[in-house]
C-alpha cells in the first residue's frame, strides 16, 4: 500500500491526497475503509492502493496510518 497525505476535504465528500509525485489524487468517501469521511483532517497520514475510476486515477481502500 501506498503513503500519502490528505491535502483537502470538500464538503461533498471526496479529497485529494499528496502522493509526493507531480500530481494530486482523488478519493471519493466510498472508498475509505474503516473510518468515516467525518474523521479525516487536512495534513492527516492515510495508506490506499491506486485504481482506476471513470475520470482517471484515484485512491481507493483510503484509511488513516
Amino acid at each position: 500500500m501506498a503513503e500519502g497525505t490528505i491535502k483537502r476535504l470538500t464538503d461533498k465528500g471526496f479529497g485529494f491526497i499528496d502522493t509526493g509525485g507531480s500530481k494530486d489524487l482523488f478519493f471519493h468517501m466510498s472508498a475509505l475503509d474503516g473510518v468515516s469521511y467525518d474523521e479525516l483532517q487536512e495534513g492527516q497520514r492515510v495508506t490506499f492502493t491506486e485504481g482506476s475510476g471513470p475520470k482517471g486515477p484515484r485512491a481507493e481502500n483510503v484509511k488513516p496510518v
